[in-house]
C-alpha cells in the first residue's frame, strides 16, 4: 500500500497512475492534513511525499508517519538543489529521496527498493525469532498414516485465508506447519511474524500485538509498532493464544471482524490486512464454557482447525525424524563423525513415549552425538528419562532445564574456566561452548576477555 502526498494535481495522479499501473494500491493527499488522516487510519508500507506542502509540511509527515509505524519507508520528493531537505530527511528516518524533475523508472526503482527493503525487514523480524523454516509441505518428515493426514488438511488451508487453529501438543511442529502454510497462501510475498503469548505478561502483550504510542504505560518509553502491523499483508502466527487475557481476546476480535487495530493509547484505528493462525495445547472449546475464552472469538479461529498428532501415536516417522536430526547437526560438534544410527538404538527411539514430541527426539540425538564413543550412535548410547518420570508429565523442555542446570553448576564448581568446567562434565571444551551458547549462559569475565 502506497500514500502519494503531492500538492500539484497533475503530478500526483501521475505518479499515483504509474504506481497502480505496477500493481500497487495507491492512495492520494494533495496536502499534509489529509496524508496524516490518512496515515492514522491506514497502515502504509511506503509513503512518497514532498517537501513543500500547504500548511503542515513534508518533513512534518515524516516526523509523524515514522512516530506512527516506525517500519513504514517514506521517499521525501525535493526540488533541484534542495540538498540540505533530502540530508535532513534521511536523518529523520526517511528511506530515500526523489530530486524534481525525475524519470518514471527512476520512480519505480526507488519504490520497488524501499517495498523490498520493507519485506526484508519483514523476514528479518521473523528471522530473529525462529530459523527453522520449511517453505514446501513435501519437506516435512513423515510418511505416518496421522502424519500424511494433517499435511492435507494443512494444504487445503493455505488455499484459503480464513484463521486456522493448529491444536496439539507442544514440540509436535505446529509453528513449522503454520510457516508452510504461509509461504504457500497468497500472502507468501508478505511478512511471517510469530509471538508467543505463554509466560508474556499481559500488558507487555497488548503493546507487542497491537503497538502503542510512546507514554501508553510505564516503559513505553517510545512508539512501538504491533505484530500485526508487521505481518500486514502477510501472517501473524499467535502461540497458545488459551494464554491471551479476555481483554485481549476482544481485541483480536475485533480486529478479525472489522479489519481495523488499535494502537494502545492511540485514538485512532488503523486498516491491516493480516491472516491469523494460532497454536494450543488447551482444550479451548473447555475454556469457552468455563468462561476463560471468548465463544465469538473461537467460533472465528476454528473454522478452520488443524490437530496435529503427538510423536508417540506416529512411530513409523521416529526413525526418519533421528536420522534428520543426525544428518542435520554441525559436523564441528561432534567428538567423530557419526554415520549412523543402529537397529537397537532405533528400537528404543521407537518404545518410548516422547512426552516433549519432536523437541525432545532433537535435544535426545544431539546428546547421543555429543557424548557417545562411536560412528554408530548404540542403544547405550541414548539416555532417556525413566518412563515414570516421563508419564507424570515432564517433558522435553524440563529436560533441557536440567542439563542446563548441569552445566551451570559444572562452571561454578570450575570458577567459571569452561576448559575444566568441561572435564567436570566429561566433554570437550568445543562442546561446553556449545553448550554455553545453547543456554544463553554468559559471565562478566567471558565478557571483559573479548
Amino acid at each position: 500500500m502506497v500514500l502519494v502526498v503531492e500538492d500539484d494535481l497533475d503530478f500526483r495522479e501521475l505518479v499515483a497512475g504509474v504506481l497502480s499501473e505496477n500493481g500497487y494500491r495507491v492512495d492520494e493527499a494533495p496536502d499534509g492534513e489529509t496524508a496524516l488522516q490518512l496515515i492514522g487510519n491506514t497502515k502504509y508500507d511506503v509513503i512518497i511525499c514532498d517537501v513543500k506542502l500547504p500548511g503542515i509540511s513534508g518533513m512534518d509527515v515524516l516526523r509523524e508517519a515514522k512516530s506512527q509505524s516506525p517500519d513504514t519507508e517514506v521517499l521525501i520528493m525535493t526540488s533541484y538543489g534542495s540538498v540540505d531537505s533530502a540530508v535532513k530527511s534521511m536523518k529523520m528516518g526517511g528511506f530515500d529521496y526523489l530530486q524534481k524533475p525525475f524519470g518514471l523508472a527512476e520512480l519505480e526503482m526507488r519504490v520497488e527498493k524501499a517495498v523490498r527493503h520493507r519485506m526484508l525487514c519483514n523476514e528479518v523480524s521473523y528471522l530473529r525469532h525462529e530459523r527453522d523454516i520449511i517453505y514446501r509441505f513435501e519437506d516435512i518428515i513423515g510418511r505416518s498414516h496421522s502424519t500424511r493426514e494433517f499435511l492435507e488438511e494443512a494444504e487445503r488451508a493455505a488455499m484459503v485465508d480464513g484463521p486456522v487453529l493448529l491444536y496439539g501438543e507442544p514440540g509436535t511442529g505446529r509453528k513449522l506447519i503454520a510457516g508452510a502454510i504461509h509461504y504457500n497462501s497468497e500472502r507468501h510475498s508478505g511478512g511471517f511474524v510469530r509471538v508467543n503469548s505463554a509466560g508474556m505478561r499481559e500488558r507487555y502483550l497488548a503493546g507487542d500485538l497491537f503497538g502503542h504510542v510512546r507514554g501508553a504505560f510505564d516503559g513505553a518509553g517510545r512508539a512501538r509498532t504491533g505484530r500485526f502491523e508487521q505481518a500486514n499483508d502477510g501472517t501473524i502466527l499467535l502461540e497458545e493464544i488459551s494464554h491471551v487475557s479476555l481483554d485481549n481476546q476482544d481485541r483480536i476480535l475485533e480486529f478479525l471482524e472489522t479489519g481495523k487495530l488499535l494502537r494502545i493509547g492511540h485514538s485512532k484505528s488503523i486498516s491491516l490486512d493480516v491472516r491469523l493462525i494460532v497454536t494450543s495445547s488447551t482444550d479451548l472449546g473447555k475454556k469457552v464454557r468455563e468462561g476463560g475464552f471468548r465463544e465469538e472469538l473461537y467460533s472465528l479461529i476454528s473454522a478452520t482447525t488443524i490437530r496435529v498428532p503427538p510423536l508417540r501415536s506416529r512411530k513409523e516417522d521416529i526413525p526418519l525424524l533421528a536420522e534428520y536430526f543426525l544428518r542435520s547437526l554441525p559436523k564441528e560438534l561432534m567428538k567423530q563423525d557419526v554415520v549412523s544410527i543402529s537397529s537397537s538404538a532405533f528400537v528404543k527411539l521407537t518404545e518410548y513415549p516422547w512426552p516433549g514430541n519432536i523437541r525432545e527426539l532433537k535435544n535426545v540425538i544431539e546428546r547421543s552425538v555429543l557424548t557417545g564413543t562411536g560412528e554408530i550412535i548404540e542403544a547405550s548410547d541414548i539416555q532417556l528419562p525413566d518412563e515414570n518420570v516421563a508419564s507424570s508429565g515432564y517433558s522435553g523442555l524440563i529436560l533441557k532445564e536440567m542439563e542446563k542446570a548441569a552445566v551451570v553448576d559444572a562452571l561454578r564448581r570450575a570458577n567459571f574456566v569452561q576448559k575444566d568446567a568441561a572435564k567436570i562434565l566429561g566433554i570437550t571444551k568445543r562442546v561446553m561452548h556449545y553448550k554455553i551458547q545453547q543456554f544463553g549462559i554468559k559471565h562478566p569475565r567471558w565478557i571483559k576477555n573479548r
